[in-house]
């Protein structure tokens, strides 16, 4: 049933990214939470927002704040990227794009390969910070996580997104390409900053959630 079928009984939460992979991944981590999600196209008045800010934090609170305001709705939005020690932190908030336009996952992958071809280090780190805006726009809770790992020296496996099939997590010595959805919902840097942001979530959107059971004799 597509989500524009569904009724929902209480608040909605609008997932403000138009990435295919982070979306269905938040959606698969927040759904069981009892909590109505809807993509961002499917919301009438959707803007276009530049992630103009110099940290992921800046950006998620961008995004969320003008995708509110713009679709009068809850918005949960986060900036996430991978952090290469070796390039000092790079490709950052730029990693989405890195090869440059349009987004392109493969060329993305054979650039990060390219410039740590002499490195001896190849520590990295995946980080996301989310931000979740009232209707109103007002940012009512921030979180962040992060994953790390080490960049292999060959892509492996064809699962996730983005920078996982060279991205070997360190719990498992295995790619993020390589390893089922279940298990990254659980370690990812995206999930890490879900779950500490998943009581303000709850007390938002499911407020009898929240609130003590009844005491009794």
């Amino acid at each position: 049933m597509s989500d524009r079928m569904t009724a929902p009984t209480g608040p909605v939460l609008v997932l403000g990214t138009t990435s295919s992979g982070k979306l269905r991944e938040l959606r698969r981590i927040i759904e069981p939470l009892g909590i109505v999600c809807r993509a961002l196209a499917d919301m009438p008045g959707a803007a276009d927002v530049d992630e103009t800010g110099a940290t992921f934090a800046a950006n998620a609170a961008l995004k969320a704040a003008a995708q509110a305001r713009a679709c009068g709705a809850w918005v949960l939005a986060e900036d996430s990227g991978l952090c290469v020690a070796a390039l000092g932190g790079a490709p950052g908030i730029r990693a989405a794009r890195c090869a440059g336009e349009p987004r392109d996952d493969d060329a993305n992958n054979r650039l990060l390969l390219e410039r740590l071809a002499d490195a001896t280090d190849r520590t990295a780190h995946y980080a996301c910070h989310a931000a979740l805006a009232s209707p109103d726009g007002a940012i009512v809770a921030t979180s962040h996580g992060e994953c790390h790992g080490v960049i292999t020296a060959a892509p492996a496996g064809t699962g996730g997104f983005g920078y996982d099939p060279l991205f070997v997590v360190r719990e498992y010595h295995r790619t993020f390409g390589t390893l089922p959805g279940t298990v990254k919902d659980l370690i990812s840097h995206r999930a890490r900053a879900i779950r500490a942001i998943s009581g303000d979530l709850l007390r938002h959107l499911r407020p009898a959630a929240s609130s003590p059971p009844p005491t009794g004799r």
